[in-house]
């Protein structure tokens, strides 16, 4: 699939303005290149509009990636993420750590390749999906949105981590069931999440599967504990630690819990998620 138009869309509000010079960089280049380009900014196109295009940049974080799939639940486009948000981490998984100029090189000469995504109720998620806790630090995020970036997000998980309170969770797998306290429920397509927590460290995200990691009750001290273990991704061994790989999985709770999907807050106190094989086109 050859690139000969391209629309930019941007998250004027994702890195304090970073997605725009990115925006702006980027559109120079491929004037250099003769490869049409638009920018869109506020006014993102509608389906239409976009289908006209030969391929779709995304500028933005895991939120503006999120904000995408559901604006645009079947688009059949290449895509391709570029970081422009705060903790980027499905950008990660697709790249890595490389340069703007190496990255634009690489998606400028890939093929475009399949990927999974997720759905909960009727939301799709393509990264992370997380209940409870994680849903709690989002809701901290925003008493303390004028840190911004990884700082404020590490203030959050610290908070929460002395003052969070399991909730009852009930869990139903094709094979298995659990109901108890968790201090962790995440559902997850990609192995990263939280700006740099190896969540599921050898998720794919190509795999058809989708990665169910929950962690038990635990007071405060280990809690502490182990963070950085869980950060680092090397917790997955622990007996406190439950990981299932699956296709669908039902998650409830007697009360309404917040629930963070990729970054954006929902409140619900009935999930059903499921795998969306094959979903997206990326050029990674």
């Amino acid at each position: 699939m050859q690139i000969n138009s391209i629309a930019i869309l941007e998250n004027p509000k994702a890195g304090k303005g970073k997605s725009h010079k990115i925006a702006t960089w980027l559109n120079d280049q491929l004037n250099l290149r003769n490869i049409p380009s638009t920018i869109f900014s506020d006014g993102w196109p509608n389906n239409e509009d976009l289908a006209r295009f030969s391929d779709c940049w995304i500028i933005g974080g895991d939120g503006t990636i999120n904000y995408f799939i559901n604006k645009y639940p079947n688009c059949k486009l290449p895509l391709a993420l570029f970081n422009g948000g705060t903790g980027n981490d499905f950008a990660w998984k697709l790249y890595g750590n490389i340069s703007l100029d190496s990255q634009l090189e690489l998606v400028l000469n890939a093929k475009p390749k399949y990927i999974d995504a997720g759905k909960v109720n009727e939301h799709l998620f393509i990264n992370c999906l997380g209940i409870g806790f994680d849903g709690e630090i989002v809701e901290s995020m925003n008493t303390i949105r004028f840190l911004g970036g990884v700082l404020g997000y590490q203030l959050a998980v610290i908070y929460k981590i002395l003052r969070f309170k399991e909730s009852v969770i009930t869990i139903h797998t094709e094979m298995e069931s659990w109901k108890e306290k968790f201090l962790l429920a995440l559902v997850v397509n990609s192995s990263r999440a939280g700006a740099g927590f190896y969540i599921a460290p050898n998720a794919e995200i190509n795999d058809g599967k989708l990665n169910m990691v929950l962690c038990k009750k635990m007071p405060v001290w280990k809690r502490l504990w182990y963070l950085p273990i869980i950060k680092k991704g090397k917790h997955m061994h622990y007996p406190f630690v439950i990981h299932r790989l699956g296709t669908q999985f039902t998650i409830s709770s007697e009360k309404i819990l917040p629930v963070q999907m990729d970054g954006e807050l929902l409140h619900l106190n009935q999930l059903n998620v499921e795998i969306l094989a094959n979903r997206f086109l990326f050029r990674y």
